[in-house]
């Protein structure tokens, strides 16, 4: 069970690379190849068509010979006749995106219109793959037992994971970065002919489209940043601020939406005694993880990421919940009955998305922390944000042997209006460093959706912010500087399950 969902964690992870590199003066053979589409054979890419395409290993010789492969799907109007191409990603970074056009498949204004694009990036899904084999440090102990012995464990894990990663993925994990990346997207809109794209990416998939707008401004047609990073900083600053983040999620929104329910969960009937629940819970997993009838055991740290992962979006807050109770019930008891699977996902290589995230956070921008400082921070955040302050997912990048990249700033300089949509309790990627952003890069459009704490909003049932963003796409309205829209109310766990259904939230970790 611990195996099963540390892998689903890793897999859910979500794109992005390196320093500003010229443009190549030499030709580039890759420019005259043609995507060959066909109807896409898995199953959970029914409906699109699948093709792929090489680009250069390195953006910086790309007539050296050296190529990659770049996966992607397609989702085209029923007419057959496309007016634009819209890019899409779902983050990460490091997240396939190949399947991301089926969500947009009920929204017509937009798919009778526009060829909705796919893209597993290079480093993961059906491209070319990175990989740490298979190792992930933030598995191996309990990130809130600060001993000393505990501690050094952390980040030996944490160095381990750098060299696992680099060792592993070699000369191609150096070349998975966000300057190389856009350059792969580029090559993409050329081979679609079209002068300019469109773009629709979330969370990672905002830091992506913000420097490919940084990156070729005169290729940016209507661009859609949903759910932001704070893309004019450092990767280290976005991860920052996940204790903080998640913490106000879970505060607000989940703890007491689980005591409204205490008839079915029995967890508490406060928000305050469903949180002791899970500290309570948590404590005897920590001395006694677990065990379960076919193997595994579910430990403290297994329990955090569950949580952490239902905080992404409400409509997976019953799941969470009943995982939750699960646990509690069987660790009060000392059960071993099995609490609710989380179904887990597969690249060529199990870990390409972690093997990319990690490629794209500690090659992209510097790190300042070292082992001591690290340590310092983590108590200082865990202290006050218990559920995740604890965890520096970043933590690899103090031992990264980091390229000498130099990425090209955002500052929206030169580059027409961008969309950014923005719920205000997001956990993963809180409003403060949106409206940094926002402010930062010149030209930027603000769509604030209040009384909303879900990770990802276009396309997953809020019809205000659908309406904005498909007529800015399709249409061509330019919003004004800032504007809102109301959120959708947390979901009801007791009516019919029908009654419910929206599309899977977006995850770990952008």
């Amino acid at each position: 069970m611990r195996r099963e969902l540390a892998v689903a964690v890793s897999a859910l992870l979500l794109a992005a690379g390196p320093p500003a590199i010229a443009r190549a003066a030499e030709p580039n053979p890759h420019l005259d190849q043609t995507i060959a589409w066909a109807p896409c054979a898995e199953p959970e890419l029914r409906g699109l068509e699948c093709g792929s395409f090489t680009a250069p290993l390195d953006w910086r010789t790309p007539a050296d010979g050296r190529s990659i492969t770049i996966a992607v799907s397609r989702l085209k109007p029923a007419s057959g006749q496309a007016r634009g191409s819209v890019l899409t990603n779902p983050g990460g970074p490091g997240a396939a995106g190949r399947t991301l056009p089926g969500l947009f498949a009920g929204r017509s204004k937009l798919v009778d219109t526009m060829e909705v694009v796919g893209i597993d990036v290079r480093g993961t899904g059906a491209s070319s793959n990175t990989t740490c084999g298979g190792f992930d440090f933030l598995t191996v102990t309990d990130a809130r037992d600060r001993s000393r012995a505990n501690t050094e464990l952390i980040y030996d894990a944490a160095e381990l994971q750098a060299t696992a990663c680099q060792v592993r993925s070699g000369e191609f994990g150096k070349l998975v970065n966000t300057e190389q990346t856009v350059r792969d997207l580029d090559l993409l809109r050329h081979l679609l002919g079209r002068e300019k794209v469109n773009w629709i990416g979330y969370s990672g998939g905002s830091w992506m489209g913000a420097y490919y707008a940084t990156y070729f401004p005169e290729r940016v047609d209507r661009f859609v940043l949903d759910s932001n990073v704070d893309f004019t900083s450092t990767w280290q600053d976005v991860f920052d601020n996940f204790g903080f983040g998640f913490e106000r999620r879970f505060r607000t929104d989940f703890l007491p939406w689980v005591a409204k329910y205490d008839g079915l969960y029995h967890l508490g009937t406060t928000a305050e005694q469903v949180r002791q629940a899970y500290e309570t819970t948590r404590a005897k997993l920590a001395a006694a993880p677990l065990s379960l009838p076919g193997g595994g055991v579910v430990d403290a740290t297994l329990l955090d990421l569950v949580l952490i992962q239902g905080q992404y979006g409400k409509q997976a807050f019953p799941q969470t919940a009943d995982f939750l109770a699960a646990v509690a019930r069987a660790t009060a008891a000392q059960a071993v009955a099995a609490p609710p699977a989380v179904a887990t996902a597969a690249a060529r290589y199990p870990d390409a998305a972690n093997g990319t995230l990690y490629s794209v956070l500690c090659n992209d921008t510097r790190f300042r922390h070292n082992r001591t400082t690290l340590a310092v921070e983590a108590e200082r955040l865990g202290r006050r944000y218990p559920l995740f302050g604890h965890y520096q997912v970043a933590a690899p990048c103090a031992f990264w042997d980091r390229p000498a990249l130099n990425l090209k700033k955002p500052n929206g300089r030169g580059v027409p209006p961008v969309l950014m949509v923005q719920s205000v309790r997001d956990p993963a990627t809180p409003l403060e460093g949106a409206q940094r952003a926002h402010r930062n890069f010149a030209g930027s459009r603000l769509l604030t959706v209040t009384d909303e704490g879900d990770h990802g909003i276009y396309g997953f049932g809020n019809a205000c912010v659908d309406d904005v963003v498909e007529s800015f796409v399709v249409d061509g309205v330019v919003p004004p500087v800032e504007s809102t829209c109301p959120g959708v109310p947390l979901p009801d766990p007791t009516a019919p399950a029908a009654a419910q259904v929206l599309p899977t939230p977006l995850g770990w970790p952008l």
